[in-house]
C-alpha cells in the first residue's frame, strides 16, 4: 500500500503525548512541529490515526505545497491540480485557511481564491461548476499558509475528532475531550490505579480515563469521517479498522468523578451511560472538603476553576482547600492538577514534582503533579519513592519550556488562537470584565450509521452502550450482532 505525508493536529503542550500515540500507531518518520506532528503512512495508517489516537484534532493529508508570495500566485498554483481526482462531479466542497503571512493578511481571501482556482477549472473543462457547503461537505480543504510557504490538504477527518460523539449534554465551560486524554497519558496512566477526578463537571474526564483504560478507540462514538466520502474510501479495509477490538484490555480498577453541584452529577451520569462505562465509572455528588482517604491505590486528575469562566465565592480559598485535603487525605499517592493563575497553586501549598506547560483554549496554563507521600521526604526516597524520573528531568529542563515567571494573563492572539478555533466549545473572557470563577469483558459498541448514498451499512460492531430507552440507545447482543434489548443501566454507589 503506497505511504505518503500526513499530519495530525493537536493542542499546543499535547505535541509529545501525540507523536507516541503515533509511534505506537505504526506512523514513520514521525517530527513534531508547532501543535501538530508530521509523520507519513498509508491508508490504513490514515484510517487508524482518525480512529484510533486520543490527541489528535485532525489528520490532513498533503497534496501540494507551493511558494504563494501574492494572490495570483495562489490562485495559479491552485489551479495546478488536477482537482477532478478529489472532487467528483455533483459533489460540494469547502476550503478552511490558515494564515500567517505579511502578504496573505485576510484568511478568507485566501480561502477565496483557492475556492475560485478549483471553481474556474471546472467550468473551463466541463462547463459546470461544484457547488459550496460550509455545514456537512463531500469533500473539505484545507491551506495553510506561513509566510510564503502554501501547503493544501485534504482534511481526512471533517468535524474536530475531540468532538467523540458521547456527549449527551454539557455543563459550563466544558473540558476538551482532546485535552482531557492528553493529561492523562501525560500521568503515564493506563489503568493500573483507581482513578479519581473530585471536580468532574459533564464527566469528560473519568469517560477518557475508561477508553485509555480499556484500550478503547475514541473513534467508536463518531457517525462519520470526511474520508469515507472520497473517491477511494476503502470500506472494507475502515470495517476491518472498525471492528477489531483484540487490543481491548480488562480494567481491573475503577473510576470515580465527584462534584457538588448535582446538575453536573445527573450530566455526568447521562454522559457515562451514553459512553457504555457505567460498570467502570462512578459518579457521585461530592464536595473536595469532605474528600477521605481512599481504600485502594489511586491517582488524582483535576480541574479546578481558574477564576475565569466558572466563578467560584472563594477561588484562592479552593486551592487552599485542595492542598490541605491532599496533603492529609491523599498519602501515597499521586495528584495532578491542571490550573491558569501562579496565584492558584501558590494557595495549594505544596512542591510540585513535574510542570508541564499546556494549552487550555487560549489560557496557557499548567498541568502540575504533586507526589503525596506520610513523613520526610528522604525516607520516601530511601524506601524507593520517585519524585521524578530521569526523562521527567530532561522534559523540565528543555527550553522552549515556558518562562517561570511567566504572565498568567497572556493570551495567544485572536488570528492565532489554539488549533484555529477547532474547540468551539470554549468561549474566552478578559480579566478585566470581573468574570470570577473563574480483556475480556467489553460493553457494546454503537453500530455505523447507514452509508452516505443510502445503503445500510450497520457496523458488524456492536453498540457499546449498556443503556437504556432514557438515553436513547440500544442494546446489541454480542452473540448475534442485532440482539434484543438489554435492561437498563444501573449506576454503581460507594460508601
Amino acid at each position: 500500500m503506497q505511504e505518503f505525508e500526513l499530519i495530525a493536529k493537536t493542542f499546543m503542550g499535547l505535541e509529545q503525548v501525540l507523536a507516541k500515540e503515533l509511534t505506537n500507531l505504526g506512523a514513520n518518520n514521525v517530527q513534531i512541529g508547532r501543535r501538530m506532528v508530521a509523520f507519513t503512512g498509508n491508508k490504513e495508517t490514515m484510517y487508524r490515526a482518525n480512529f484510533q489516537l486520543h490527541t489528535a484534532i485532525r489528520i490532513l493529508k498533503p497534496i501540494a505545497h507551493f511558494k504563494a508570495r501574492s494572490a495570483e500566485d495562489m490562485y495559479d498554483e491552485v489551479r495546478k491540480i488536477d482537482w477532478s481526482q478529489y472532487i467528483q462531479e455533483g459533489k460540494t466542497f469547502s476550503v478552511d485557511s490558515v494564515v500567517y503571512s505579511e502578504e496573505f493578511t485576510n484568511s478568507r481571501f485566501v480561502t477565496y481564491k483557492v475556492k475560485d482556482a478549483i471553481v474556474d477549472q471546472f467550468r473551463e473543462r466541463t462547463g459546470t461548476r461544484p457547488n459550496i457547503s460550509v455545514s456537512n461537505p463531500d469533500i473539505r480543504l484545507n491551506i495553510h499558509v506561513a509566510e510564503d510557504n502554501a501547503t493544501l490538504s485534504l482534511d481526512s477527518s471533517g468535524e474536530s475528532l475531540h468532538r467523540r460523539g458521547y456527549r449527551q449534554e454539557s455543563v459550563e465551560a466544558p473540558l476538551n475531550e482532546v485535552l482531557a486524554a492528553g493529561m492523562i497519558l501525560m500521568t503515564g496512566w493506563q489503568g493500573e490505579t483507581d482513578f479519581i477526578d473530585p471536580m468532574c463537571g459533564s464527566g469528560t474526564l473519568p469517560i477518557e480515563a475508561a477508553l485509555i483504560a480499556r484500550n478503547i478507540s475514541p473513534g467508536v462514538f463518531r457517525k462519520e469521517f470526511a474520508f469515507e466520502k472520497w473517491p477511494d474510501f476503502d470500506q472494507e479495509l475502515f470495517d476491518m479498522i472498525y471492528n477489531d477490538d483484540s487490543q481491548e484490555r480488562e480494567f481491573k480498577h475503577h473510576i470515580f468523578g465527584y462534584d457538588t453541584d448535582m446538575k453536573a452529577v445527573n450530566t455526568a451520569r447521562m454522559n457515562v451511560a451514553a459512553a457504555g462505562f457505567s460498570r467502570d465509572i462512578t459518579i457521585e455528588q461530592q464536595d473536595f472538603k469532605d474528600f477521605s482517604q481512599p481504600k485502594e491505590k489511586s491517582i488524582i486528575v483535576m480541574n479546578p476553576p481558574y477564576g475565569e469562566r466558572i466563578s467560584t465565592p472563594n477561588l484562592l480559598g479552593t486551592y487552599k482547600m485542595i492542598g490541605e485535603r491532599l496533603k492529609h487525605q491523599f498519602m501515597g499517592n499521586e495528584a495532578w492538577i491542571l490550573s491558569y493563575r501562579e496565584e492558584c497553586f501558590r494557595q495549594i501549598g505544596l512542591k510540585p514534582s513535574v510542570k508541564i506547560p499546556v494549552y487550555n483554549g487560549s489560557l496557557e496554563c499548567e498541568f502540575r503533579r504533586y507526589q503525596l507521600f506520610d513523613g520526610k521526604m528522604s525516607t520516601f526516597r530511601h524506601d524507593g519513592g520517585i519524585i521524578k524520573t530521569e526523562e521527567e528531568k530532561r522534559e523540565m529542563a528543555q527550553k522552549h519550556r515556558f518562562k517561570k515567571e511567566r504572565e498568567f494573563k497572556k493570551r495567544l492572539e485572536e488570528n492565532d488562537e489554539n488549533a484555529e478555533a477547532d474547540i468551539r466549545s470554549f468561549t474566552f473572557h478578559s480579566l478585566d470584565k470581573g468574570r470570577f470563577g473563574g480483556g475480556k469483558f467489553r460493553d457494546e459498541r454503537p453500530s455505523r450509521r447507514p452509508k452516505f448514498d443510502g445503503e445500510d451499512r450497520n457496523r458488524k460492531r456492536p453498540f457499546r452502550q449498556e443503556d437504556d430507552r432514557k438515553f436513547g440507545g440500544k442494546r446489541f447482543d454480542k452473540s448475534n450482532k442485532r440482539g434484543g434489548y438489554r435492561g437498563k443501566n444501573t449506576y454503581k454507589h460507594e460508601d
